[in-house]
This record gives C-alpha cells, sequence and structure tokens, in this order.
C-alpha cells in the first residue's frame, strides 16, 4: 500500500509544478522575493513606501457553479481569470491597486494538463490585473470528489491611499451613475442558468443565431471582466470616484446600495443601454421574471461608478480609452438605501 493506490499522486503533483512555473513566473512583479516553491509567499512593502497612510486591502471569492460548464465542454483555460476577477474587482471597489494573489485548487485527480490549463487562467487574470501570483495550492481529494472535477477559489491583497479610500459616504442626490459594460454572466447566477438550460455538452456546443452564431457554452464560460485598468484611467482623468459597486450575485438590488450611504438611493434607467441577448434568453427559456433576473444577474453591467453629474463625460471618455465601454445608467435620489428600476 503507498499513497498513490489510496488516490493521491504525488508525482503527479510534481508534474504539475512544473508546468506552471512559466505561467507563475510571467506575473511577477519587483516586489516579489523568492520564487515558486517555497512554503509562503514573500511580497516586499517596497511597493508602498512612497504612501502616507496605505490601508491594505483583501478580497477572496470562488467562481461557484460555473465550472460545471467547464466541465461539460472540456474548457479550462478562463475559468482562473474568473476566479482572479471576482477577486480583484471587489478590492477596486475601495479604490485600490490589486499587489498579488494566491489561488487554491481542490480535484479529485490531479491532472497536471488540467492543472496547467486552470493556472495559466490564473496567470492571465494576473496580468490583467498588474498583480503577482506569489502562491498557491492544489490538493487532491480522492473518494471526495470525482476524479474529473475540481473547485477554483482565491485570495487578492491590494493597496489604497487613506485619503483616496472610495466608500460612498460623499456621494449626494443628483450624483450621476456610470455602468461599465460586462462581457455577459461573469461568474453569478449559474445555478439559475443550470435549471432554466439542459446541462449537456450538445446543448452547449450547439451554435445559436440569437448569440451571433456564438454557442451557449462560449457565451456562458466568457471570463468576466477585469476593471483595474478602467479604475486607473478614469483616475488619471483626474475625475474623483464617489462610489463603486461590482455586480456580481445579488444582482442591481444587492450590490448598488452597498455603496449609498443613508438618504441616497439608486435610480436606474432600463432603457439607457441594450441588455445582452443572453439575458433575455435566460430570462424566456426559465420563465424569470424581471426583478429576478436583476436580483441575480449583472444584466450587462459589470461595474457602477457615482460621480459628480458634471464629470460624466469625462468618466465615459476615461472607461472607453480604457478599452471598455459604458453608459450613463442613471441618478442617485433621496431616499432609502435601494434600487429604482424606471
Amino acid at each position: 500500500m503507498d499513497y498513490k493506490s489510496a488516490g493521491v499522486d504525488i508525482e503527479a503533483g510534481y508534474e504539475s509544478v512544473k508546468r506552471i512555473r512559466s505561467h507563475v513566473e510571467s506575473t511577477m512583479r519587483p516586489e516579489v522575493l523568492g520564487g515558486l516553491g517555497g512554503f509562503s509567499g514573500a511580497f516586499s512593502l517596497s511597493a508602498i513606501k512612497g504612501y502616507e497612510e496605505p490601508v491594505l486591502l483583501s478580497g477572496t471569492d470562488g467562481v461557484g457553479t460555473k465550472l460545471q460548464l467547464a466541465f461539460l465542454t472540456d474548457r479550462h483555460d478562463t475559468i482562473g481569470i474568473d476566479c482572479v476577477a471576482m477577486c480583484v474587482n471587489d478590492v477596486i471597489c475601495a479604490g485600490g491597486e490589486p499587489l498579488f494573489f494566491l489561488d487554491y485548487i481542490a480535484c479529485g485527480r490531479n491532472d497536471p494538463a488540467k492543472i496547467e490549463q486552470i493556472v495559466a487562467g490564473v496567470a492571465e487574470g494576473c496580468r490583467q490585473a498588474g498583480c503577482a501570483l506569489i502562491g498557491g495550492e492544489t490538493a487532491e481529494h480522492p473518494g471526495l470528489m470525482p476524479e474529473d472535477e475540481y473547485d477554483l477559489a482565491g485570495f487578492a491583497v491590494g493597496v489604497v491611499e487613506k485619503r483616496d479610500l472610495v466608500d460612498g459616504s460623499s456621494i449626494r442626490p443628483g450624483d450621476a451613475l456610470i455602468g461599465v459594460f460586462s462581457s455577459g454572466v461573469h461568474s453569478n447566477g449559474f445555478s439559475l442558468i443550470r435549471r432554466v438550460f439542459p446541462m449537456t455538452r450538445e446543448r452547449l456546443m450547439t451554435a445559436e443565431e440569437r448569440l451571433g452564431g456564438k454557442t451557449l457554452g462560449e457565451v456562458l464560460l466568457a471570463p468576466t471582466k477585469i476593471y483595474v485598468k478602467m479604475l486607473r484611467a478614469v483616475r488619471e482623468a483626474g475625475v474623483t470616484i464617489k462610489g463603486m459597486s461590482h455586480i456580481t450575485g445579488g444582482g442591481f438590488y444587492e450590490n448598488i446600495p452597498r455603496m449609498l450611504p443613508d438618504g441616497c438611493r439608486a435610480a436606474v434607467k432600463k432603457d439607457s443601454y441594450a441588455v445582452p441577448e443572453i439575458f433575455r434568453m435566460i430570462a424566456e427559456a426559465g420563465g424569470v421574471e424581471e426583478k429576478t433576473m436583476y436580483n441575480t444577474y449583472s444584466m450587462g453591467i459589470g461595474m457602477v461608478l457615482a460621480v459628480d453629474p458634471a464629470d460624466t463625460d469625462r468618466v465615459l471618455a476615461a472607461v472607453r480609452a480604457s478599452g471598455e465601454d459604458g453608459v450613463l445608467l442613471g441618478s442617485v435620489e433621496a431616499g432609502d438605501p435601494e434600487v429604482v428600476l424606471c
């Protein structure tokens, strides 16, 4: 009897580390100390020595049941981007710059080629966010998880100057709400999607005319956008962002009020942009009512910024210059912290 016969292949673990090394190294920043293989990741605080009052920010999240689509389509190279995005997009809501990231992969069996694809996606997400992948863990769970399945989670740390902390406290009635477009469904609401559409490889791999000839799997697996460059561009345009909301699980109704102070509510104009077709398909196929859709999904808006109305044009120009796009989504009104669709 040995460890391999019990279900844990140590040699496969060594092979996985060998395969992912180049992907990890591609994310390095000058502040990273040491290399892959240590018991901990080391990051020099020289990155924040120029700050007067540095505030550390952290965020942790996973990809959720979107993973099932990766299993069914056997596509694992983008799911890591989702994991990074879900963490760093939360960090930037406070105005922070992501510094480093760690991932955790739990699997039923260590398949080095599959692990490489997953970590390659994590590394791509880190490059998009400008943060370093300084560590992680791959754990085999034989008998606890199916051999061909895995779970993925991550943890990000960022920094912001205290005076630049974005906390929503300065939001006032009359402020503009800018919506920055998502890439699609992002990484939330897949438990409902899995009930709405048959979760078969054939269904996911069939081209859809309503989706511009793309398959349902392609559209649903589109990786979550990372908005780090967008935030930097808006700030470099000289705009003060009063509040930011990452539209994740809970959609508009739960997430936008998280940035609102007492006495303010968000009035969102539904007709200010075209809701992507995938959301219409979900609603139609599942008989999902409008309020549930806006309480579950991004509906095509991945991030909402609250700014002075005089800054609206500058913000939208900066968003577009960063490679993203957005719209004047609505405004802040007097009232209890809530969202009103109009």
